[in-house]
């Protein structure tokens, strides 16, 4: 079988992330707990980038309007992203309950980079509110 030319291979990143709705824990080992939950007891990972360890819900893209979104305008839906801060990568979080989640550093992405710059931004809304006296 003789080789044709390689084809043309084209990158073209999202222009934009759409997060419909953000749930903001006060401790990363609650986000593990949470991430251990949702997945119904199996494997699971936690990513991290930019201080922030969070994780994502995307909205399926087997629908025509989602598909177009991303595919004509760059447009990426979120339909929800768990999140907390920590500041300093690691491997692996352990619960007081010990459950290991690892945790998978995504820093290398833009667009997770720039999703957790936007979470980091949004968590001192979150802190500040909690901060405050209720009543």
């Amino acid at each position: 079988m003789s080789e044709g030319p390689s084809p043309e291979v084209r990158i073209e990143l999202v222009r934009e992330l759409v997060i419909k709705e953000v749930l903001f824990f006060s401790a990363v080992d609650e986000l593990a707990k949470f991430a251990n939950i949702a997945a119904g007891g199996r494997p699971t990972g936690i990513y991290w980038a930019e201080g922030v360890a969070f994780l994502y819900y995307p909205l399926p893209l087997n629908t025509r309007l989602t598909a177009k979104e991303l595919i004509k305008e760059g447009r990426l839906y979120w339909a929800l992203v768990c999140f907390a801060l920590m500041p300093e990568y690691q491997r692996v979080v352990e619960t007081r309950e010990k459950l290991m989640v690892p945790v998978i550093d995504v820093s290398s992405s833009a667009l997770f980079r720039a999703a957790a710059e936007k979470l980091r931004e949004l968590a001192k809304g979150f802190t500040k509110a909690h901060d405050k006296p209720i009543g």
